[in-house]
């Protein structure tokens, strides 16, 4: 693979450059003046040409492409947009005020588009429903069937999901060493540093002080690993902060668990008040109880995307610290049809 080149003789900008390429994972090719920069111009996938070499560049007439950004250290310099026409940049970028998105540019070039991972968010409907049971068993059925899936708790309260996956001794990564991060973030490295069972890595909380997740940073992750995941499933609270709000409005789908009795329904259509705010395809999976499925989908006003199976012994399976027991079990095949329909 071709490295971006960058095209200046300023030593200041240089060194910008080289720090921001090695935040973004690359390294760059450099020429120092515009004549040396004819054997990379046609095969760098981007060309970040400095200020200092604008003028130097549109001299020698190099073909047209596309890819190229000017980048400049200096302020509101009035004649930077007219060398940016001369080069044929498509864009100038400010130095240090928008690093960013030099790093989102050259980041695309380290984590390139090789997934487009559908996100499903579950909920509760009232607490104790299943909804972290069911967002844990969908990912295992997923990640087993060679799907890559990334499985989010954002539940700081749910005493961490990799309990449930009985993983909670592994090493890596959980929610307060990410909390901070915003910006690109590749999906490799997400997957170096969280806990990866084969095709399936999780970002869990630990049994620590509980926190809000920041928006950001619910965006980083979720922005890695629709580049680099099948599936992602967001194991959500039933309140809505800023980071479960980013998540509702990426979703594909977002499940409501509901407890079919009547305690149960009324709780769902509070959650419901809250989830409709961010996002639009809602879903009742249902447990049973005294009230007939289609009753409780009709008194929520959503469609039913099924009756989640009940399983005998399930407390007693995770407090032995095994996984949801699927495969050919009712609630396995209850997670292969539904991810058919979410996830094809």
């Amino acid at each position: 693979m071709h490295r971006p080149l960058a095209i200046t003789d300023d030593q200041d900008l240089l060194d910008d450059l080289l720090r921001i390429a090695a935040a973004a994972g690359v390294e760059m090719d450099v020429a120092h003046a515009a004549d040396h920069a004819r054997p990379y111009w046609t095969r760098a996938p981007l060309v970040v040409v400095g200020g200092d070499l604008a003028d130097a560049l549109a001299a020698v007439s190099p073909p047209p492409r596309q890819n190229v950004l000017l980048v400049t250290r200096v302020r509101d310099d009035p004649d930077m947009w007219r060398r940016c026409v001369a080069v044929g940049a498509q864009a100038v970028l400010e130095l240090p005020q928008e690093e960013r998105l030099l790093v989102e540019e050259l980041g695309e070039l380290a984590d390139p588009v090789t997934r487009s991972g559908t996100v499903v968010c579950v909920a509760g409907g009232r607490g104790g429903a299943g909804a972290t049971v069911l967002s844990a068993s969908l990912a295992l059925t997923a990640s087993r069937a060679g799907a890559r899936t990334l499985l989010i708790d954002a539940d700081p309260l749910g005493g961490g999901i990799d309990v449930v996956l009985g993983q909670e001794e592994a090493t890596g990564a959980r929610w307060p060493d990410i909390v901070g991060r915003e910006g690109r973030v590749s999906f490799a490295a997400l997957q170096d540093a969280l806990p990866t069972f084969g095709e399936l890595t999780v970002l869990s909380w630990h049994r620590g002080e509980p926190a809000d997740i920041p928006r950001e940073a619910m965006r980083a992750v979720l922005d890695a690993a629709r580049r680099g995941c099948d599936l992602v499933v967001v194991d959500l609270p039933r309140t809505v902060g800023e980071g479960e709000a980013e998540a509702l409005s990426r979703a594909t789908a977002t499940l409501v668990v509901v407890q079919a009795d009547v305690r149960g329904t009324l709780a769902a259509a509070q959650t419901l008040a809250l989830l409709r705010r961010h996002t639009g395809d809602l879903r009742a999976v249902i447990r049973a109880g005294t009230l007939e499925p289609d009753v409780v989908a009709t008194a929520l006003d959503l469609p039913c995307a099924g009756l989640v199976p009940e399983l005998r012994g399930l407390v007693e399976t995770l407090d032995r610290g095994d996984p949801p027991p699927l495969g050919r079990t009712p609630l396995g095949r209850f997670c292969s049809e539904l991810l058919s329909e979410l996830a094809p």
